[in-house]
């Protein structure tokens, strides 16, 4: 298939027919060509501007650029062929006339060029050589460049009904360029005789006359003449006084009847007008494709990059190769040919086409998730046992197990570790301001009110233990009921000073963390102070040392039950779990710290819960018999 354009008025000009070109070539997406011409003054200008205006343009890229010999050199035009047999380019710009086209074509035909379209000048159809069998292959669906003609003629000629060439009334070219620049003149000249003295458009107002008339006065005129025709077509001149461009589109078929002529049909208009600029109309319908899809052909040199994806310039190639790379994670193009990925806003996230942004996923430990139920019924479980045993040892309250044992130090620590297992709910679920501050603040206090009430109670014993000795000194009356309670509150009160200073310095907060997974948002409380998290867990790590080591001095104490050894054997345990807590919750990424801080609380807690109260428990409700003054003082009578 070829185009052909032909010049657009008497004196040719070529940025028009470029213009031209370039709007066909991106009416049908061609943005890979090969440029031919011929090696003399208009073809040389012509190239050059057809270069020039393709690259200003920004729509196309040329993959090679021939200059056709003169001299029809066969080694030359065989080279040029092979280039243009090479090249991925289908679609090819000549502009050649004469022999010269001829060679070309018969190139062509030898190396059996097929599969090309073809931009060219008006030399196409001015060559009838080429509208022979041997060509027609190769040539038929031509689309050229014509001159806008007269159109069709009015009606009664007999003439008007044949189809050839010599006798087609429609195609008077030259002839209609004449009738539109007679009129050109006459508009002109109109408007002279107009003038009105003493307004004229001259120096002092001065209007021309026919008798004096200079010819840069009727230029004047010329410059300003705006028509339309009788056929529709607009007759005027832009800022460089050159006439508005105006070229019918002609297509090359095959007669219906198989006749080996060629047919020439016009199926659009290329034109430029002062109110809408360059315009190209075309009947696409009507237009012969020479391939066997019947279709428009694609030349390019690289496909376009597809959303997800954007242009890399291949080194050293014209802009139109390029290679096409995916958006990196985070990272979207939504539009076809897209020269840079964006990066999505701070809590979206690429999806896997990386074409459009999505939420990220929220990460937390949930009440909806397996983990998050299980740590939540294990805490209620907890909690309720808690209140089990509390119910337990009020009904047994008069029973020497508890009487022996500080019931009210007793009642205080069920309490108090019932407040540790439900404060592991504070760790479940999405971190909020609120439960950011209470959860390690309840959590510490609880922890603190728990190991204060098993601190009271050990140093209870050894206290009870040193003035039953024979000359003991009567201390007990510095552990009092009062004395107990006073000492719980103050310990607990120092927790709760910390606690505040730490709330109230640089308090723990909801935070988004995208450092673990970038595709993922980690909800998260940052502990604020890390000096102030601490020493909240230092101070409850001192007054469990201190149990332990008070509780182990006493653990031989000489009673049947001895307290002292469940106390001992709780610390141990409680301040194993915390000991492995602290590397295991510094290398636990997001969720999974809640997760090992929660199973630290909740193992802790039953530690102590069942260290201190299931042998007690074990005794009132399965051994009753056990649960006497005489079977618990029963090692230290027997010794004494």
């Amino acid at each position: 298939m070829a185009f052909a354009v032909t010049e657009i008025n008497s004196n040719p000009s070529l940025l028009p027919n470029v213009r031209a070109m370039l709007q066909i070539m991106r009416r049908f997406g061609w943005t890979w060509v090969g440029l031919l011409f011929m090696d003399d003054a208009y073809g040389r200008d012509a190239g050059q501007i057809f270069q020039s205006e393709l690259a200003l343009s920004g729509w196309g890229c040329l993959a090679y650029v021939e200059v056709l010999p003169w001299n029809n050199d066969p080694a030359e035009l065989q080279r040029i062929v092979s280039v243009m047999k090479a090249s991925t380019a289908r679609v090819v710009v000549c502009i050649e006339y004469g022999i010269r086209l001829i060679r070309l074509m018969d190139e062509v035909i030898r190396q059996k060029v097929t599969g090309r379209q073809w931009i060219a000048d008006v030399s196409f159809i001015e060559q009838p050589k080429l509208q022979t069998p041997r060509y027609l292959p190769y040539l038929r669906g031509t689309l050229e460049w014509e001159n806008a003609g007269g159109r069709v003629c009015t009606g009664q000629e007999d003439l008007a009904t044949a189809e050839t060439t010599l006798l087609n009334l429609s195609n008077l070219r030259s002839e209609y360029n004449v009738y539109k620049a007679v009129y050109v003149v006459a508009h002109a000249l109109h408007d002279m005789l107009q003038c009105v003295p003493g307004r004229g458009p001259f120096t002092g107002h001065r209007c021309a006359t026919l008798q004096t008339i200079q010819p840069w006065q009727l230029v004047h005129y010329l410059e300003k003449v705006n028509f339309t025709t009788t056929f529709g077509d607009q007759v005027s001149f832009d800022d460089n006084s050159d006439a508005l461009p105006i070229c019918d589109i002609m297509n090359w078929e095959w007669f219906p009847d198989g006749s080996p002529v060629v047919k020439v049909q016009n199926v659009g208009l290329f034109k430029k007008s002062a109110s809408t600029g360059e315009e190209l109309i075309l009947d696409e319908d009507k237009i012969f494709w020479n391939f066997e899809t019947k279709k428009p052909l694609r030349s390019v040199c690289s496909e376009s990059c597809s959303p997800g994806t954007r242009l890399a310039r291949m080194k050293g190639q014209p802009v139109c190769c390029f290679d096409c790379i995916a958006c990196s994670e985070g990272e979207i193009s939504n539009e076809t040919d897209s020269m840079e990925c964006t990066s999505c806003p701070e809590d979206f996230w690429s999806n896997p086409q990386h074409d459009h942004c999505v939420p990220k996923s929220v990460e937390f430990l949930s009440y909806h998730e397996g983990i998050g139920i299980s740590l939540t019924t294990i805490s209620l479980l907890g909690a309720l046992i808690c209140a089990i045993v509390l119910g337990i040892f009020i009904y047994y309250r008069d029973t020497p197990m508890v009487r022996a044992n500080n019931a009210e130090l007793s009642f205080q620590l069920l309490l108090s570790l019932k407040l540790c297992f439900l404060c592991s709910l504070l760790f479940i679920g999405r971190p909020r301001l609120w439960t950011c501050q209470l959860r390690h603040a309840i959590f510490g206090i609880s922890f603190v009110l728990c190991v204060s009430c098993i601190l009271v109670k050990t140093m209870v014993v050894l206290a009870v233990f040193k003035a039953s000795k024979p000359g003991g000194v009567n201390i007990m009356k510095f552990f009092g009921a009062m004395q107990q309670r006073g000492t719980v509150l103050a310990l607990t009160s120092i927790q709760a000073m910390i606690c505040t200073a730490w709330l109230v310095s640089a308090s723990p907060t909801p935070h988004k963390n995208t450092l673990y997974h970038s595709d993922t948002i980690v909800y998260e409380c940052e502990v604020g102070s890390t000096i102030g998290f601490a020493v909240l867990l230092g101070y409850i790590g001192l007054l469990a040392l201190l149990s332990f080591v008070l509780a182990f001095m006493a653990r031989n104490l000489p009673d049947n039950f001895n307290e002292a050894k469940f106390i001992t054997f709780s610390m141990l345990i409680f301040c194993a779990v915390w000991i492995a807590f602290i590397p295991a919750y510094i290398s636990s990424p997001g969720k999974y710290a809640d997760v090992v801080e929660v199973f630290a609380i909740l193992a802790s807690s039953f530690g102590l819960l069942v260290a201190l109260f299931g042998p007690k428990c074990y005794i009132m409700l399965l051994k009753p018999e056990r649960n006497t003054k005489k079977s618990i003082m029963g090692r230290g009578a027997n010794k004494t």
